[in-house]
């Protein structure tokens, strides 16, 4: 369990903090004990647990008062982002920005939610960092933010929007710099590398914000009675958002194909002058071989043989004119066909 001193979270055993935020005045943090008096006369509450904890498991199982299997769907280990309806409640499970300070790359995790008019019930597991909850709740310990059921679903799902908007914004970045490193040809094998990570993370974001955007539409177009036509309002504008989103992932996968196309050309262009230069050298080397080979063999009658006092000198000469008539061959030879073309 991680503290977060700054947010006052993780102070006890699977509970990220809890928050009663009531209609006037500042918020007022919750301990474990305190949740299990908490009557919603007091405020509205906002519970933060960690899924995977052995105690939240127990007090959403059997404290939190929810059905068996809305209990059992908000500890689900793996859920793609949806939206389900019960009587008067949601169960919204989105995707959010795990940004990790050790530098790796981001990932989306499952942020489970349980949304009642009068309280709502967070999970994230316990390795995961959703930055969008902690700016959330640094704005409401200073007196910030929502203070209903739609409003605060809106403002999660905004935050979430924003984190999602901000990786974007790395990765193209991340793929304008490749671009730039194609440009200056220089390091092939890392660009390699870093373009395969961009195109994979595409599909994985994708996997995820399909259904994500699908989920928030619904969601906006929910009959609950605590969804009012502000927070509806700002649901649609951060579905549009999302939306804008899927739109810059799809022209990043557009680039990517581009630049892997050029890459490809280019590293096909470099062995086609590699082999050519190669091929070069075997023709003018050919006719020396044949040269050397020709006085190296061991018969007799050969012209400058061993008793010819200047028979090294002559052959050299020899060799060397034959692998100039060569070479002037082809350089003048192809260019004039070149120069016909």
């Amino acid at each position: 369990m991680a503290i977060d001193r700054d947010i006052n979270a993780g102070l006890e055993a699977g509970l990220r903090f809890a928050m009663v935020l009531p209609a006037q005045g500042s918020s007022i943090d919750l301990r474990w004990d305190a949740i299990a008096h908490w009557k919603p006369e007091q405020g509205f509450l906002w519970v933060h647990l960690e899924r995977d904890d052995p105690r939240a498991q127990a007090w959403v199982r059997e404290a939190a008062g929810l059905d068996p299997l809305v209990a059992m769907a908000l500890l689900a280990e793996e859920s793609r982002p949806r939206v389900e309806d019960v009587d008067d409640d949601l169960l919204v499970v989105l995707r959010g920005v795990d940004k990790r300070d050790d530098g790796s790359e981001a990932q989306l995790v499952p942020l489970h939610i349980w949304m009642e008019a009068d309280r709502c019930i967070t999970l994230r597991d316990k390795g995961h960092n959703l930055t969008a909850l902690r700016d959330l709740r640094l704005g409401m310990m200073t007196g910030k933010g929502p203070r209903t059921a739609g409003g605060l679903m809106a403002r999660i799902a905004d935050k979430v929007a924003d984190h999602l908007g901000i990786l974007v914004a790395e990765m193209e970045d991340g793929l304008s710099d490749i671009e730039d490193r194609i440009e200056q040809l220089r390091d092939g094998p890392a660009v390699r590398a870093d373009l395969a990570s961009v195109r994979r993370r595409v599909v994985q974001l994708r996997r995820y914000l399909g259904p994500q955007r699908d989920a928030l539409y619904r969601l906006r177009h929910d009959d609950a009675s605590w969804l009012d036509a502000q927070a509806k309002t700002h649901l649609r504008e951060v579905n549009d958002r999302l939306v804008r989103h899927l739109e810059d992932l799809d022209e990043i996968r557009q680039r990517a194909t581009i630049v892997q196309e050029e890459l490809g050309a280019m590293v096909a262009e470099q062995t086609n002058r590699n082999t050519f230069a190669l091929s070069i050298v075997s023709v003018v080397m050919l006719p020396m071989t044949f040269v050397t080979g020709f006085f190296g063999m061991n018969t007799g009658a050969l012209p400058f043989g061993a008793e010819h006092p200047d028979g090294t000198v002559i052959a050299t000469a020899i060799i060397g004119m034959v692998g100039m008539a060569t070479a002037l061959v082809l350089r003048y030879g192809i260019r004039g066909k070149r120069g016909d073309r």
